[in-house]
């Protein structure tokens, strides 16, 4: 995606066309493409604005959102609920499907983290827990 093409340009490309010169000169005349001088004529006729339109941001979590009770009554009666089961769960009982990442991606907007219990900690490797003694340096 470009970037956003300064407000001083838009109005000088607009300026241009309605003073009597073509979309496709004002466009060679400023150095953008004819159907961007297109979209921001449409646009100033229609709305009178010629600032850009805001770029980027999420557009689509509003769908896994209207089934926030869902998920966290689910994961309330099911602790370790994975998220597979919880997509199976959606499309099961409700008719809409949504990866597992979508899910996850729910989960970290919302601040919810699963961590790990303390008594599986112990079965992990042994040289994660503490470094040997003859590693260690003090400082001097």
């Amino acid at each position: 995606m470009g970037k956003t093409l300064s407000e001083d340009l838009r109005v000088r490309v607009i300026t241009a066309v309605e003073g009597g010169m073509s979309r496709h000169a004002a466009a060679a005349r400023f150095g953008i493409a004819v159907a961007t001088a297109v979209r921001w004529l449409r646009a100033w006729r229609e709305t009178g604005a010629t600032t850009a339109k805001p770029k980027g941001g999420d557009l689509r979590s509003q769908r896994i959102a209207a089934y926030r009770a869902v998920i966290f009554a689910a994961v309330a009666a099911q602790v370790d609920i994975t998220l597979v089961e919880l997509s199976d769960l959606l499309r099961r009982e409700h008719g809409v499907s949504f990866a597992p990442s979508t899910i996850w991606r729910f989960f970290a907007r919302h601040g919810v983290t699963f961590k790990k219990n303390r008594a599986r900690q112990r079965t992990g490797q042994a040289r994660h827990r503490r470094a040997a003694r003859s590693v260690v340096r003090r400082a001097a």
